[in-house]
C-alpha cells in the first residue's frame, strides 16, 4: 500500500501523475450501493390469518395422530439400579412403585418383583419377574435405559480411532490423539482405544424370557440390533494378541488380556456397535434384544440381568425396558403434544386476528404519500452541502 500526504483537491485541479488519487467512494455496483432488489412483506391481520389457519389445520391432525400412535405402544420399564441393595437372595420381593412404570391394554394383577441370584462363576445377577396382562403383537424389543450419562460431550464423541475400528493394525504412536489417555498401555495399543469403548455398557440380558405358571419361554436375539451402516463400519482387526491390550474397564471380561482365540470380533459384536453410536441426550435408550417374528403371549416371565455396570458414580440410573414400537419408535407422548400446542397457539391467534379485522378494521396507508424532504429548505444549505460533498470527492 502506498501512503500519500493529505492534500485538499478541488474540482478542476490537475492531479499529478506521480501521486495517484485514492478515493474512498465505494464501487458503483448494485451490492455496494445497496440497489439490490428486495421484497419486504407488509404483515397485516388479513395476510397473517390464512397462514395461521393453515398451520393449525396441518399440525392438529399430525399431533393427534402421533399421540394416538404413541398411546398404542405397550411397555414395561423397571429401574433395576438398586436391585443389588434392595432385593433379597431368598425370594422375590415386590419392586418399589417408584422404580416401575408400565402401560398395557389390561390391568396388571401381579406386580413386578426382583431377586438376587449368584451365578456359577461367582457373579451376581438380578432376576426380574413380571406379568404381561395381554398378548403383545410383534415386534418385541428389549432396551436398556441410562439417565444422566452424557455421551454427547465433544471429547467423548471424538474418543476413538476410525482406522482401528475398520480393522487396521495401527501402532500406538500413530493412533488418533483423541484416544488419550486410553491409547497405549505398557507400550501396547489399547483395542478399541478411547473413552467410548472403555465405558461400554456391560450388563448382560438373558436371551430367553423364562415363562412361569404354564407360560412358555419366549426367545430373543441380539442379531440385527445395530444400524446397517454401523455393521459396515466395523471390521475384524488385523492385530495379533501380542500387540494389543483391552481397555481398563474390560479386565473383568478379559482378566488375562487378549490371547489369539479371544480377541473380540467387533464386526459381529453388535452390542458394542450400538453403544458406539453415541446418543445426543443424557437420557437415552439402547437396543439390546428383539423378536420381530412372533408375538409375546400373555403370562408371567422372568429375565436374568448380570449386574456389572455401575451408575452411582455419575448419579444416573439404569432400567430394563420391554416395549412394542410405533411409526415414531418407543412410547413418546411429548412429540405429539408439541404439535398440538403449536396448532392450538396458531388457532388462538387466528381467532384474535379475525375478531380484530371484523370489529376494528384498519385501512392500510399508502407509503407513496410520505415525504422525507422539506421543500422549504433554504437554498444556501443545499449549496453548502453540495460543496462539502465535492470536497470529499
Amino acid at each position: 500500500m502506498v501512503l500519500f500526504k493529505k492534500k485538499k483537491i478541488l474540482l478542476g485541479d490537475t492531479i499529478p501523475s506521480e501521486q495517484p488519487l485514492k478515493l474512498r467512494k465505494p464501487p458503483n455496483t448494485a451490492f455496494r450501493q445497496q440497489r439490490l432488489k428486495a421484497w419486504q412483506p407488509i404483515l397485516s391481520p388479513q395476510s397473517v390469518l390464512p397462514i395461521l389457519i393453515f398451520i393449525a389445520c396441518v399440525f392438529a391432525p399430525i399431533g393427534v395422530g402421533l399421540i394416538v400412535s404413541a398411546s398404542n405402544v405397550q411397555d414395561l420399564v423397571i429401574d433395576y439400579g438398586k436391585c443389588h441393595e434392595l432385593a433379597s437372595r431368598d425370594s422375590f420381593q415386590t419392586v418399589p412403585h417408584k422404580y416401575v412404570k408400565y402401560h398395557f391394554k389390561k390391568n396388571v394383577s401381579v406386580k413386578p418383583s426382583w431377586k438376587l441370584h449368584d451365578t456359577d462363576d461367582g457373579e451376581v445377577s438380578c432376576q426380574l419377574h413380571f406379568e404381561i396382562p395381554n398378548s403383545l403383537r410383534r415386534s418385541i424389543y428389549i432396551y436398556y435405559k441410562l439417565t444422566n450419562f452424557y455421551q454427547n460431550h465433544r471429547k467423548y464423541v471424538e474418543s476413538h480411532d476410525t482406522g482401528q475400528i475398520r480393522g487396521k493394525a495401527i501402532e500406538p504412536k500413530d493412533l488418533n490423539n483423541n484416544c488419550d489417555p486410553l491409547r497405549e498401555i505398557d507400550q501396547k495399543a489399547v483395542y478399541p482405544c478411547g473413552l467410548i469403548a472403555n465405558s461400554f455398557f456391560n450388563d448382560t440380558f438373558s436371551r430367553i424370557l423364562v415363562g412361569s405358571n404354564g407360560t412358555d419361554n419366549y426367545s430373543l436375539t441380539n442379531k440385527g440390533i445395530s444400524w446397517k451402516t454401523d455393521r459396515h463400519r466395523f471390521k475384524k482387526t488385523a492385530y495379533n494378541a501380542s500387540q494389543i491390550v483391552p481397555p481398563p474397564n474390560w479386565r473383568k471380561k478379559f482378566p488375562k488380556g487378549y490371547v489369539d482365540d479371544n480377541i473380540p470380533n467387533i464386526e459381529e459384536w453388535e452390542e458394542l456397535q450400538v453403544w458406539m453410536r453415541t446418543a445426543s441426550l443424557p437420557n437415552f435408550y439402547k437396543l439390546a434384544l428383539k423378536n420381530e417374528t412372533t408375538e409375546l403371549p400373555q403370562g408371567t416371565y422372568t429375565i436374568n440381568i448380570g449386574l456389572n455396570y455401575p451408575v452411582t458414580m455419575f448419579g444416573g440410573t439404569k432400567s430394563f425396558v420391554l416395549t412394542t414400537n410405533s411409526v415414531i419408535g418407543a412410547r413418546n407422548m411429548s412429540f405429539g403434544v408439541v404439535y398440538c400446542i403449536v396448532a392450538g397457539v396458531s388457532a388462538l391467534f387466528a381467532i384474535v386476528f379475525l375478531v380484530k379485522v371484523v370489529v376494528r378494521p384498519r385501512t392500510m396507508g399508502d407509503h407513496t404519500y410520505l415525504h422525507f424532504e422539506d421543500p422549504q429548505e433554504p437554498s444556501e444549505n443545499q449549496e453548502s452541502r453540495t460543496s462539502a460533498l465535492r470536497e470529499i470527492l
